[in-house]
């Protein structure tokens, strides 16, 4: 087995992964999903509005459970974890991110737990990718396919299931031809284990090859309005393919929200370190406040505040883009939804590009020597 990782070292583990070879496109793939409008309202009053990821109908936000598992300070208690998920689908997500990594299991669990009840009402994706042992013990990278079906019964159970409608590669591992990984899922998809598949923090080369093997539903990296990497390659490569994008920290690990300020005193156990992330020492915290006071000041226009202006912004870019904001507190849950309320004109997104432009952004989005971090909020 590969040496035990500590929770900061599987956040680390593969910087390789993400280099890829490019390759022409594959020219197949499903029909690009149609336009839908920001906060689009479907037949159900109670629904929050829905979008497509390729073929698959979800709500507008998603809610990434990867909070109420580990990362950003001590882990919320069981009964309270449930109920915030299950609160999430009474307000009307239909879509739950989770990953077998998340405590390791404990995210997995307590999705299958609370959302068991509405199976299928619900869409819900996790992520395989490192070697996790049944212990909990974790190890490096790994995607092997004789390993993968192993993971996903492991999933299914913690889920309370007997399909995952999404299941992504968490990293991509150097050690394994990306085809290789899609043949895997695409068995498990033929068995009716695994409805549909994707990539997490995958090149647009990477995303085609694994593509012209079987469908890629979904492709889910870091975006946000301070980390603007997939506009370059990744989402172009997505809208020409017909692929969902799923952003994940869509709120900057909170800091957009305007939160989170050089005072702010983190848990021990939190990654928003200054030895962990750039953008949260105290100088960088400092010169990237403006990008929080001009979502502020957008926000005044539409008595919203900045983290909802950063959701807004996310969800106003293209109509199969659904980010997965997560949180520990009812109150953010239903601020984060809030968002759907808002409606940004052209003038309202050519004031926020233009002063993106004009500020910056102070500080990498994670350590130089490591991969992004495996977050959601």
């Amino acid at each position: 087995m590969t040496s035990a990782l500590s929770r900061r070292d599987v956040l680390r583990v593969g910087a390789a992964a993400l280099a890829v070879v490019a390759m022409p496109a594959s020219g197949c793939g499903p029909s690009k999903p149609p336009a839908v409008a920001a906060n689009a309202a479907s037949s159900d009053p109670s629904s929050l509005g829905r979008r497509r990821l390729g073929p698959l109908e979800v709500s507008a936000l998603g809610f990434g459970c990867m909070n109420i598992a580990w990362a950003y300070g001590p882990p919320t208690d069981r009964p309270t974890a449930v109920r915030l998920v299950r609160e999430a689908h009474a307000r009307g997500v239909t879509f739950f991110d989770t990953a077998e990594v998340y405590g390791p299991f404990t995210s997995e669990e307590v999705v299958g737990e609370a959302l068991e009840t509405v199976r299928d009402e619900v869409v819900i994706a996790t992520k395989f990718g490192f070697r996790v042992a049944p212990d909990g013990q974790r190890g490096g990278l790994d995607s092997h396919p004789d390993y993968i079906p192993t993971v996903v019964e492991r999933m299914l159970k913690r889920l309370r299931t007997d399909h995952i409608d999404l299941l992504y590669q968490h990293r991509v591992d150097p050690k394994v031809p990306i085809e290789d990984v899609a043949g895997a899922v695409k068995r498990l998809v033929e068995q009716g284990k695994v409805g549909h598949f994707g990539l997490s923090e995958a090149g647009a080369a990477t995303i085609r090859r694994a593509h012209a093997v079987h469908p890629v539903t979904a492709v889910q990296n870091e975006h946000s309005f301070w980390t603007r990497d997939p506009e370059h390659e990744v989402l172009p490569v997505c809208e020409e393919l017909g692929i969902g994008f799923v952003p994940w920290s869509p709120q900057g690990m909170g800091f957009l929200t305007g939160t989170i300020t050089p005072e702010t005193q983190f848990h021990e156990t939190d990654l928003r370190t200054a030895a962990e992330f750039p953008r949260f020492t105290d100088a960088a915290m400092r010169a990237n406040r403006p990008l929080v006071e001009l979502l502020a000041s957008v926000g005044t226009r539409h008595s919203a505040k900045p983290g909802q202006i950063a959701l807004a912004w996310l969800l106003a870019k293209k109509p199969w883009i659904v980010p997965i904001p997560g949180t520990t507190q009812s109150a953010h849950l239903a601020e984060n939804l809030g968002a759907l309320d808002v409606t940004l004109s052209a003038e309202d997104m050519q004031t926020l590009e233009a002063g993106f432009q004009r500020i910056g952004v102070t500080g990498d989005r994670a350590p130089a020597s490591s991969p992004p971090p495996t977050t959601s909020a």
